[in-house]
């Protein structure tokens, strides 16, 4: 098994063990999501950061399953594209009809795969920010809107110095381990 199938493994055994909550309502969905990225981020906020950039650009929610005009479907609160579906589950050596479900209904097991997407992007193109344009599409010029609103989504959530803070390496490529 190669080193990202392992890593994603331990990372859905920790998101299955961390199962959610029943939601009471849009701040309890919001506070149990705040859980999952804290857990997926582990402890690294520029990570944590960009999570939360990528979950306020795709808007999504538990339960989501959106069509796409090409026929694939984005699921769950970070709209994971159904095209990650089998390479999810031969990473996860699991059914991909339970793959596609946590991604729908598990907002633990999304954020999970939406870290594991972005990182393997960050592993090919040694890019930040590449890397977050290559989480929406492999075209260069998507890539490059969508990198300028996931970036205006950090400056809103986390304000205007979210690339310059104390903590924060988004500006610099967002490699480092704090």
């Amino acid at each position: 098994m190669r080193l990202y199938q392992r890593i994603l493994v331990a990372i859905v055994l920790t998101a299955l063990a961390a199962a959610p909550l029943s939601a009471r309502g849009r701040g309890q969905e919001e506070d149990e999501l705040a859980r999952c990225i804290a857990i997926a981020a582990g402890g690294r906020k520029w990570l944590e950061r960009t999570l939360w950039g990528l979950r306020d650009q795709e808007g999504g929610w538990v339960g989501a399953e959106v069509k796409n005009t090409n026929g694939s479907h984005d699921l769950g609160p970070l709209q994971i594209n159904s095209w990650w579906v089998p390479k999810l589950a031969e990473a996860t050596n699991r059914p991909a009809d339970d793959v596609r479900r946590w991604l729908v209904h598990d907002r633990c097991f999304n954020v999970n795969a939406a870290r594991w997407i972005f990182m393997n992007g960050l592993a090919v193109t040694h890019n930040y920010w590449k890397a977050i344009g290559s989480y929406h599409s492999p075209s260069d010029h998507k890539q490059l809107s969508y990198a300028a609103s996931v970036a205006e989504n950090l400056r809103r959530r986390f304000g205007p110095n979210v690339f310059s803070g104390p903590g924060s390496r988004l500006g610099r490529g967002a490699l480092a381990n704090d």
